[in-house]
């Protein structure tokens, strides 16, 4: 009688073909699960160089050395076509190039990477869209014509699944599903929306519009001649006006009635309890606290004495234009445009600490480890990090033709740029 402890040879052999199946089942259905899991991505920057139309990656810390760059205009030819066969089009195409542009034409204001980093949505100033590119392809993916006739700042919300776009002449801001373009929602501003925020874990949306900067009534007592200008705060679940915040009677009543209440770029406190913008043709900033609806503090930077008191000389009216703060609220980073530096201020004191030397810096964002403050040199064509810290210059990093937005984003762990 055999022994039931012994197996025979045939049995082994099952035995064996048995384990061989489940570990190729396994193995498959691992593969399958690897194929399937989202690929790893790595942090990154995009600096936008609005005047030829790329995008430099760069690395989000360290030496911000370049990655790869990307067309951001691959449809140009298409667009131009558009634009010469409609005079309306045009005339204000030209007037983009002759105004805002300062002779050049803007192709890319700002930018957001999707939320798995296979994306970039970008708006077009001189093209009056936004389009998302494949980061794979450099191909366009899908296309948003804004209302109007140019496109302006954006603001991604924290899920990442949303993007708001100022139209600049149409007085509206689209909120797009950012992977597929869809307008979920849309609201009215005033006149000419710049600046977009998301709010309170993107309960809201907080808009700041900035008046006629193209035209030259631009001294104090032509103020009037600006246009509306106030904060337009919305539900960011049904896009109905919550508040509206025109800073012209909070200055008034803190006693700074010469300044412009056209709000420019703009944080908030990590609680968001305080507001701290830049205004038209100030060299310095406001702090607004929210539950008060008052301005409560006002710093002035230092001026540039090579630097012209002409206000018309201002680029888009701006003396400063750049604003951001580090991660636990303690340091606000300030980009001084038309005086040439930027600087570090302590939010507690708000002193200032060294000028720091740039050539028509245009942004102020913050690194990816939030050690340092980036900067746009939009004059020499760079981009510079500043330690929080410090306040000293860490480095510069050449991109392409008048940097103007920066922006954290996410990219495939070894993308260097399109493959077609």
């Amino acid at each position: 009688m055999p022994d039931p402890a012994r197996k025979s040879p045939a049995g082994s052999a099952l035995t064996r073909l048995a384990r061989a199946a489940a570990a190729a089942t396994l193995l498959a259905a691992g593969v399958t699960a690897s194929a399937n899991a989202a690929p790893p991505l790595r942090e990154v920057m995009f600096v936008g160089n609005n005047w030829d139309g790329t995008a430099d990656v760069v690395k989000s810390t360290g030496d911000f050395a370049r990655i790869g760059r990307l067309n951001v205009i691959p449809d140009k030819s298409q667009r131009l076509t558009e634009i010469y066969l409609n005079p309306i089009k045009l005339a204000f195409f030209l007037g983009i190039r002759s105004g805002p542009g300062e002779g050049h034409d803007q192709f890319v204001d700002d930018m957001y990477t999707t939320p798995d980093g296979s994306a970039v949505v970008v708006s077009r100033p001189s093209f009056a869209d936004v389009v998302s590119l494949d980061l794979a392809t450099g191909k366009v993916k899908w296309r948003f014509p804004v209302s109007g006739f140019r496109s302006d700042h954006m603001a991604v919300s924290p899920d990442g699944a949303r993007i708001a776009v100022s139209a600049s002449t149409s007085n509206t801001v689209h909120v797009l599903d950012i992977n597929t373009g869809r307008q979920l929602g849309s609201f009215k501003t005033g006149d000419k929306p710049h600046e977009n925020v998301f709010t309170n874990g993107g309960r809201y949306i907080w808009n700041m519009s900035i008046g006629e900067v193209n035209n030259n009534f631009d001294a104090p007592d032509q103020d009037w001649l600006k246009g509306d200008r106030h904060i337009t705060v919305v539900d960011a679940a049904t896009y109905q006006v919550v508040k509206t915040i025109d800073m012209r009677g909070k200055l008034n009543g803190f006693g700074r009635s010469d300044l412009s209440n056209a709000v420019r770029p703009a944080v908030f406190s990590p609680d968001f309890s305080k507001l701290y913008f830049q205004v038209s043709f100030f060299n310095g900033f406001v702090e607004y606290d929210v539950a008060t609806d008052t301005v409560t503090q006002v710093k002035t930077l230092p001026k540039n004495s090579n630097t012209s008191d002409d206000r018309t000389t201002f680029v888009n009216d701006s003396r400063h234009h750049g604003l951001s703060m580090n991660p636990d609220g303690s340091k606000l980073c300030v980009a001084g445009t038309m005086d040439d530096y930027a600087t570090v201020v302590d939010r507690a004191t708000l002193q200032q600490g060294p000028l720091v030397t740039a050539s028509k810096p245009y942004w102020a964002t913050v690194s990816g480890d939030g050690r340092q403050c980036v900067i746009s040199e939009s004059g020499s064509d760079q981009i510079t990090a500043i330690d929080f810290s410090t306040g000293q210059k860490v480095v510069s990093v050449p991109v392409g033709d008048h940097p103007q937005r920066v922006r954290l984003g996410h990219v495939a762990a070894d993308w260097t740029g399109p493959t077609s």
